[in-house]
């Protein structure tokens, strides 16, 4: 199939210009085309991996990528629908353009026959006179059209400031620099961003008199129609300082049933037949959960590595008593912990007790309840059973020398770090 027919295949089209014009431009030959990422934290998340999985394969058929990171529109922020937004630093937006060119310049071939190029829009908008603006770009966008975008409407009565209100004039200008230096013809980007897209179209159309194309990718939601992609701790991020592999990994594995398959189209390679036999295996064996695991280790080999798949894999294996914890790398152990909670337990000389540490880390919601728990044989404290209520941790007890797993049965699992008290003078 085309390219095209294969993103609507994998849901990652909701909407584009003319789409038969787009198909005939993708067929013709190598189309050069961008997607932007604004500078708004130190890593790209979630949303943003949608976007370079479509780059993916826009490459991958032949397509060649601009990869843009907004040095200027960083500075600006895209409008909200709640709240302004907070300015950041011209020198914190710069660190972070840093981090995030060398992120994204992980998903695309930056060599090939079609190599990627990382590209900044403050290289065109840094030094642009405020008048020559105005002149040029300003004069093609009618206020009328600009207060009618949603975005607006619903800021309105709030307030909204004229930054943020101009924010779609500097997107525009971008894809406006980049189909006059490179000959881009093609912008894609979520479904929110559809207003700034076909801006852009709109202003190539005016100034050089030029058709040119855009795409949006859906929104991606969970069976309830609320969004996916985000957990109780926020935002899933694809720096493993912010989301470590562990968390990443458990958070795909967790996907509903009901949406799996979808999940995997948008974000996995495997193709039709293999992701039809897992469709198929959902509905007759979801207890194996083959789907999830195919999702989970599939974007985490993306995202992170093969071996950091693997490490995830073996944790939670290890932490349902599966296979050995002590097995597990430091690193890994403390991204478990971090997962789990693992609230500090202090110690003064003595290490606390097993059952301090069982009530501290949420397994048990009290001292008695750990007792019986004990008692009834279903206490555990890193996958070994504990049968002696008074119980003492011991040093060789602590995992990358200072976290315990603790488990009550077969699924209740918390993890507590053991601090070590220290005296005010």
């Amino acid at each position: 199939m085309g390219v095209l027919d294969e993103l609507k295949w994998r849901g990652l089209l909701d909407n584009c210009t003319d789409e038969q014009a787009l198909a005939e431009h993708l067929n013709a030959g190598p189309v050069t085309f961008y997607i932007g990422f604004d500078p708004t934290a130190p890593s790209i998340h979630f949303g943003n991996l949608v976007q370079l999985i479509v780059a993916r394969h826009l490459q991958a058929a032949g397509h060649d990528p601009l990869i843009l990171v907004g040095g200027s529109t960083g500075l600006i922020g895209d409008p909200k629908d709640s709240a302004e937004r907070v300015l950041n630093s011209k020198e914190t937006v710069a660190g972070w353009v840093e981090k995030i060119r060398e992120q994204v310049g992980r998903f695309v071939d930056m060599d090939g026959p079609h190599p990627a190029r990382l590209v900044n829009n403050l290289d065109w908008t840094g030094d642009l006179p405020v008048l020559d603006f105005l002149r040029d770009i300003g004069k093609h966008f009618p206020v009328n059209r600009m207060l009618a975008r949603d975005v607006v409407k619903k800021r309105l009565e709030a307030g909204i400031s004229y930054t943020e209100f101009s924010y779609v004039l500097l997107q525009a200008l971008d894809y406006l620099n980049l189909y006059r230096q490179y000959g881009c013809t093609l912008q894609f980007g979520g479904s929110d961003q559809w207003g700034n897209i076909t801006a852009g179209v709109e202003l190539i159309r005016r100034s050089d008199g030029t058709k040119v194309h855009a795409i949006a990718t859906p929104l991606l939601t969970k069976a309830d129609g609320t969004k996916f992609g985000k957990t109780e701790g926020g935002t899933v991020w694809l720096d493993r300082g912010m989301t470590s592999p562990f968390a990443f990994h458990q958070f795909f594995l967790n996907a509903e049933d009901e949406k799996v398959i979808d999940y995997l189209k948008v974000f996995s390679p495997r193709g039709q037949d293999e992701i039809a036999e897992l469709e198929q295996q959902t509905r007759d064996k979801p207890q194996l959960r083959a789907a999830q695991h195919a999702l989970a280790d599939d974007v985490t080999d993306l995202v992170h590595s093969p071996a950091d798949t693997k490490a995830a894999n073996d944790a939670a294996a290890a932490l349902f008593g599966r296979s050995e914890l002590q097995a597990l790398g430091d690193e890994t152990i403390r991204d478990v912990a971090e997962e789990l909670g693992a609230p500090a337990v202090k110690s003064d000389g003595e290490l606390p007790t097993f059952v301090d540490a069982m009530e501290a880390s949420g397994v048990v919601a009290s001292k008695s309840a750990a007792r019986r728990a004990i008692a009834e044989g279903g206490a555990y404290l890193n996958n070994t059973k504990v049968s002696d209520p008074d119980r003492r941790l011991e040093q060789s007890d602590l995992l990358a020398g200072e976290y315990v797993v603790l488990r009550r049965g077969k699924k209740t699992v918390g993890a507590a770090r053991i601090a070590a008290q220290t005296s005010g003078c």
